[in-house]
């Protein structure tokens, strides 16, 4: 199934007020009750493109690309929560979605749930794909510069297109089954020019900005504020290398802290797959999200 591309303006959402700003999102359609789809940071809508057809039978399906990334507007300013999720009631309200459910991957699901903790009544349902659950700054030893040093975005800008392909086919987890659909979306990240050099559509700037937004966020002081039915998607992976055995520990103890403060909660481990679930299990993360939509009506 091919989505439409699809543009809508929203007004009052920059920082200084001046102008709206341009968003775009792609539509499947479909029948039902709305579902919108967040990407994370660094990605675009596109990312949703092998997993969306499989929800459409049920439900209105749309993929958003937020502000900075994909085809929407890049403002310099914005990248906070409180703005990020206010770019997202705008887009529900210009489309005329009641009360959608949300499914968000990484730093879309984090915004799904800021969404949730401050519209407890705008959203009827949370499906956290690999996000939402945690805490950055509570990591050991993991001050701001900390972050940026470990999480900053590579250096990407300019490089040549087939010196980037032949490093993403290789990519860890995610080279394994590299495709051309694959390949399409992941260069819809990408501005491409006429000498074929990429340029990723999210600057390195706001990159640091969002960053920053999601060291400062604290998941576990917003499941107390969460009033809808939640599915966290964890991943799960065996990998020899120490910093996967940390994530892992304190994706259990963001878990943990979910189940014992949210209200209606649910926790389906995506064993054996990488953080790009949408990419790898498309259909079993439809499934699944689907199954715990379905279970509500």
């Amino acid at each position: 199934m091919t989505p439409k591309s699809e543009f809508l303006e929203a007004r009052g959402l920059r920082p200084d007020g001046r102008r709206s700003l341009r968003f775009h999102y792609r539509d499947w359609g479909g029948t039902g009750d709305p579902l919108v789809l967040l990407h994370g940071l660094a990605s675009n809508a596109r990312i949703w493109d092998l997993t969306a057809p499989f929800l459409t039978g049920g439900f209105r399906v749309v993929a958003l690309d937020q502000r900075g990334h994909g085809l929407s507007d890049k403002p310099d300013g914005g990248y906070d929560f409180a703005s990020v999720s206010g770019d997202l009631a705008a887009f529900v309200q210009a489309l005329g979605l009641e009360r959608p459910a949300l499914a968000g991957h990484s730093w879309g699901a984090n915004v799904a749930l800021q969404f949730a903790a401050d519209r407890p009544d705008g959203v009827s349902a949370l499906a956290l794909v690999d996000g939402g659950f945690l805490e950055i700054s509570a990591f050991e030893g993991m001050t701001w510069e900390r972050t940026v040093e470990t999480m900053s975005p590579p250096p990407l800008a300019g490089m040549k297109l087939d010196t980037f392909l032949q490093g993403a086919r290789n990519w860890p987890g995610l080279g394994e089954f590299w495709s051309d659909d694959v390949q399409e979306i992941v260069l819809a990240n990408f501005r491409i020019d006429d000498d074929k050099t990429i340029h990723p559509h999210l600057s390195r700037d706001n990159h640091l900005k969002i960053l920053r937004s999601l060291w400062e966020q604290k998941p576990s002081a917003l499941w107390s504020r969460i009033r809808c039915p939640t599915l966290l998607l964890p991943t799960a992976r065996d990998q020899p290398d120490p910093r996967n055995a940390v994530w892992m520990e304190h994706k259990r103890k963001g878990i943990a802290l979910a189940e014992q403060r949210a209200l209606s909660l649910k926790v389906v481990w995506m064993n054996d797959t990488i953080h790009d679930v949408p990419l790898q299990r498309p259909q079993e993360l439809a499934g699944a999200i689907r199954s715990f939509l379905e279970s509500l009506a």
